[in-house]
């Protein structure tokens, strides 16, 4: 069974703040929305940033896939409160 909880992948450039929360179901269309931010002229997020951000992801599915019988979760993750 894996694990259920919300992703936090944070920049920040200068002033700004770009805060992104997602779950492992939503990482697909994280990646979208980071090539969509990037080919924003109105926006400082560059393609140098969503690759940046993109290899995070990444990163994580493989450390998450390859640690999913250890009992401790990843230190960016914050468990879903019971509904």
């Amino acid at each position: 069974m894996g694990q259920h909880g919300v992703n936090i992948l944070a920049l920040i450039k200068g002033s700004e703040r770009f805060v992104f929360l997602y779950d492992d179901e939503s990482a697909d269309q994280l990646l979208q929305t980071l090539g969509n931010y990037a080919a924003d002229p109105e926006l400082s997020f560059s393609w140098y940033d969503a690759a940046t951000l993109s290899q995070r992801v990444r990163k994580l599915r493989e450390a998450e896939s390859g640690e999913s019988q250890q009992p401790c979760e990843p230190k960016n993750r914050i468990p879903r409160s019971a509904a």
